[in-house]
């Protein structure tokens, strides 16, 4: 039933009209439209909210909207300014009035933003110069109405180009990598420098995890990233040793890498955004540098073993001396053969070595004479101590990727210790003869022998035979 039949009422619904819903006191409030602030209300908070300074004028120069940015830099509040006819007289000189609001009110008229630079006069009777940017305002008919004007202090404006230009010319000019990576330590912005160094195109390496961009590094990379969004940057650069993945292969770069966190300037409290990384490669340099040191390092290892070896009565235990100050750093083992059976590898005969000298094969340790001088190697025709005695230069050899089973059975084979992967032989010459060969030896956990550690052998070696030739030398005058 209606309501109307419930009240007891005599209006009868007809019998096409629909009949309506009752509705309770409960139901609320039935009207629909906006809820909030109107229209000006809206429109003052966000001219007070601008980080700007906003005034704005009529079409006959009054001022109509004047916000709190622009109070704080001049010192005139709203009810101040608004309403007054230009800045004459109050927020510019006398002399400067008609050049000023000329410029101004010019830009009703013009296409576009204007912007001029001007002193404004503030309440205290002191001058801020300002950048202003006006443009027109139009009416519901499309012409000019008034104007509005935005301005803030110069230096303001300058310190943001300032840091606008930097920014861009980090991103396009640098001569260093700069990659900003958000907070998931994956690339977000990438220069074209750093995107050469690792390899890639400025945009195919963003949003990509750094472990899919390096063979190695990676992880040290990604700790010192998130140090620095936990705990800010480090006071120093950081050397970091990576390898990048390229067309060629990898390569192994060093770069020097600065870190410095991102924070939102907006919110409160500082927000991270991110980490701005920027880096170096001083490959090239490092390299240098670890070449220098070593140098030095074996000289001064060369100089102490030759007079360690002055001090010895045997010319043969010199020999051991000089075998084990050549060591250190160097090779893990060592294995000195003599030639067998002839004064020299360049008599007649079939040539065959004897072991003089060795390092305990269990592990490192001092080189002692064997005590089994007189007996035979037993080397293969291919041994690479034979093949440095028949060229008289040095060979270097190694086991290459192998599994370890193999391995073992490589090094078994030659008569190394179980542990050798990597071997260096320098051949032994005094007094234009080859007196044997000196063996330096590498396990799993070095790399493998390189040019400059030949010189370095061959530089051992020249003692090791002077010292063996000297004991030949005084075992021949003994026996006459």
């Amino acid at each position: 039933m209606s309501a109307s039949r419930r009240s007891g009422t005599t209006d009868e619904l007809g019998p096409d009209e629909p009949e309506q819903p009752e509705r309770s006191d409960d139901d609320g409030p039935q009207t629909v439209g906006p809820v909030g602030p109107d229209g000006a209300d809206l429109l003052a908070a966000l001219l007070d909210g601008m980080d700007a300074a906003l005034c704005a004028f009529d079409g006959d120069g009054v001022v109509t909207h004047w916000n709190r940015e622009a109070e704080r830099i001049l010192g005139w509040s709203a009810a101040e300014a608004v309403g007054r006819h230009g800045f004459a007289g109050w927020a510019v000189r006398e002399a400067d009035a008609e050049d000023i609001e000329g410029r101004l009110m010019a830009a009703m008229h013009a296409q576009g933003r204007q912007v001029h630079e001007f002193a404004l006069v503030t309440k205290d009777g002191g001058r801020v110069l300002v950048r202003t940017q006006s443009a027109a305002v139009r009416g519901p008919d499309g012409k000019p109405a008034g104007l509005y004007c935005a301005f803030s202090e110069v230096h303001a404006q300058i310190d943001l180009e300032r840091s606008i230009a930097l920014s861009e010319a980090l991103f396009d000019d640098a001569s260093w990598g700069v990659v900003l990576v958000d907070a998931d330590l994956r690339p977000a912005v990438v220069n074209a420098h750093a995107a050469r160094a690792l390899g890639t195109g400025r945009t195919a390496v963003l949003g990509r995890p750094l472990g899919e961009l390096l063979t190695q590094g990676a992880e040290e990379l990604e700790n010192a990233l998130t140090h620095v969004l936990a705990e800010g940057a480090p006071p120093a650069p950081a050397e970091l040793w990576v390898g990048v993945r390229t067309p060629e292969g990898e390569k192994r770069r060093c770069w020097r890498s600065g870190f410095l966190r991102l924070a939102s300037p907006l919110a409160e409290e500082p927000v991270p955004l991110g980490v701005g990384w920027l880096f170096q490669d001083v490959t090239e340099a490092k390299q240098g540098e670890q070449e220098a040191s070593l140098l030095r390092f074996r000289a001064n290892q060369l100089h102490r073993a030759a007079r360690a070896a002055a001090e010895c009565e045997d010319p043969a235990e010199a020999a051991t001396v000089h075998l084990d100050f050549a060591l250190a750093g160097f090779a893990d083992h060592a294995l000195v053969d003599r030639v067998m059976g002839r004064a020299s590898a360049d008599a007649a005969g079939p040539l065959r070595l004897m072991r003089v000298a060795a390092t305990p094969s269990g592990g490192p340790g001092p080189s002692a004479l064997t005590g089994h001088a007189g007996l035979p190697v037993r080397y293969g025709e291919t041994h690479p101590a034979l093949q440095c005695v028949a060229r008289n230069g040095s060979v270097r050899a190694g086991v290459g990727s192998v599994a370890a089973d193999e391995a073992r059975e490589w090094a078994r084979a030659r008569q190394w210790p179980d542990d050798t992967v990597h071997a260096l032989c320098a051949v032994l010459r005094s007094r234009g003869r080859t007196l044997g060969v000196v063996t330096f030896l590498r396990g799993g956990g070095r790399t493998s022998f390189e040019r400059t550690d030949a010189s370095y052998a061959e530089d051992v070696a020249l003692r090791i035979a002077t010292a063996l030739d000297l004991a030949d030398l005084t075992e021949a005058a003994a026996e006459d």
